[in-house]
């Protein structure tokens, strides 16, 4: 059987002989100018190229920068440009579901790029970012609290647990430990430290909403994941981490609302003509019965 990581290669694989097979017969323009890591039946692979996949894969911590790890890349890159080659021999650069679908890959490509560069040329100003801040602070409103949980899997369990509780408060870290389905939270003793209760799931956040400081429920709370019993440690106004904390988050936002705005200029000054497809074809009337 196919191991995932095999599935994986093969995947990347795909991508790139897309990418290749547009000029898998002729040397790339420039090639002559640029460090080659290897050439496929006279074909340079560019340095270049390797250096990009070399950061990519980095980037995404899959593997160090190793001769050994440059070495795969160049063998892979090599394996699928020589079957590229073979493509091209056979004319599939020439039908048309091939042809569609490198030119989707190079409108992807090319639309990532006007991306990059936007955000490159469109740097975020400190005005901008301590105005962004400011409005997301005077939106702020509402109360975040401090609880630790037990999550069970039955009604019953939590119950039990209730009824333990009710003879010993102080238990309750102890109880996480040893009885919570919870992995994230049971080895701190349930403890979910300081949480806005919109980002938990409905019944979590109504019932923690009701609790004094210091109490659990006396009840199972069920949700989704199971039942839970939670006790409330403290509870506070909602507040803003100062600026320096969420600078990289608000950058993005602001990034992401000035692009979203350009392209929706683009978009209202173009001149695009849906063309509504075609509905398909009726199904076959079935053959009557015969008598």
């Amino acid at each position: 059987m196919m191991s995932i990581k095999s599935r994986i290669l093969l995947a990347s694989a795909a991508s790139l002989l897309t990418l290749s097979a547009c000029n898998a017969d002729e040397p790339a323009k420039g090639a002559s100018k640029e460090a080659v890591a290897a050439t496929v039946n006279g074909t340079p692979i560019s340095q270049n190229r390797v250096n990009m996949l070399m950061q990519q894969r980095g980037g995404m911590g899959q593997q160090p920068d190793t001769p050994e790890a440059r070495k795969a890349i160049i063998d892979q890159l090599a394996m699928q440009m020589l079957v590229s080659q073979e493509a091209v021999k056979k004319g599939l650069d020439k039908t048309a579901d091939v042809k569609d679908q490198m030119e989707l890959t190079r409108q992807s490509i090319l639309a990532s790029a006007f991306v990059q560069d936007y955000m490159k040329n469109n740097p975020v100003s400190d005005d901008a970012l301590k105005a962004e801040y400011d409005k997301v602070k005077a939106q702020m409103t509402g109360t975040e609290y401090k609880a630790r949980h037990i999550l069970v899997k039955t009604e019953a369990s939590a119950k039990d647990i209730i009824a333990k509780l009710k003879k010993d408060p102080k238990s309750f870290e102890k109880l996480a430990k040893e009885k919570s389905e919870d992995p994230g939270s049971k080895v701190n003793g349930g403890d979910l430290g300081w949480f806005d209760p919109r980002g938990m799931v409905p019944e979590f956040s109504a019932a923690v909403a009701k609790l004094e400081k210091g109490k659990f429920t006396l009840e199972p709370v069920k949700s989704q994941f199971g039942f839970h019993v939670i006790m409330l440690e403290d509870s506070r106004p909602l507040s803003l981490p100062p600026m320096e904390q969420v600078k990289p988050q608000l950058t993005q936002q602001i990034q992401q609302q000035n692009l979203k705005k350009l392209v929706d200029d683009m978009k209202a000054k173009a001149k695009i003509e849906i063309t509504e497809a075609p509905a398909a074809p009726a199904a076959p009337a079935a053959p009557a019965a015969v008598k």
